[in-house]
């Protein structure tokens, strides 16, 4: 059993409607046992420049997976659930129906450019942390400590 944690946004199309049905398939993927997820909150888009207000905001979550897939076949099967919500990999950091990303996976590390866990950028995400920090308030980031010592830094 681990403790994957799943970023999720959406800023194009019903973000919310999209976010609560990747929650669904989620759940619905086999060698998980349960799904935790966070209230919606909304953010300015991040592109290659920094953020941008003139973007669509974002809808974003978190969620707690409580899965025995491993990380790549739980990043393959994110993947598809991207796909079939429309999600297009045109542009780097551009918008997007659906983003899953593996934030955490227990105390899982990786280089793999595949999937570099823990996630490269989530310390820097309040629009992780803060949904994070509300289904495990006593969260910590591998490698980087306790994700309420990294959100304060983040003020």
């Amino acid at each position: 059993m681990s403790i994957a944690v799943v970023a999720l946004g959406s800023n194009l199309g019903d973000t919310s409607a999209t976010l609560d049905e990747a929650l669904v398939d989620i759940r619905a993927l086999p060698l998980v046992r349960s799904v935790t997820a966070s209230t919606v909150i909304s953010s300015t888009a991040i592109t290659l420049t920094g953020p941008d207000p003139s973007k669509p905001r974002y809808a974003n979550a978190v969620a707690l997976v409580d899965t025995d897939l491993a990380p790549s076949v739980l990043l393959a099967a994110l993947n598809e659930i991207e796909s079939r919500h429309g999600r297009v990999r045109d542009e780097r950091w551009g918008d997007r129906t659906l983003d899953l990303d593996i934030v955490a996976y227990g105390t899982v590390t990786s280089d793999d450019p595949r999937l570099t866990l823990p996630h490269p950028r989530a310390h820097e995400r309040d629009f992780v942390l803060d949904p994070w920090l509300e289904v495990a308030p006593d969260a910590a980031l591998p490698g980087l400590g306790p994700v309420a010592r990294i959100r304060e830094g983040l003020s």
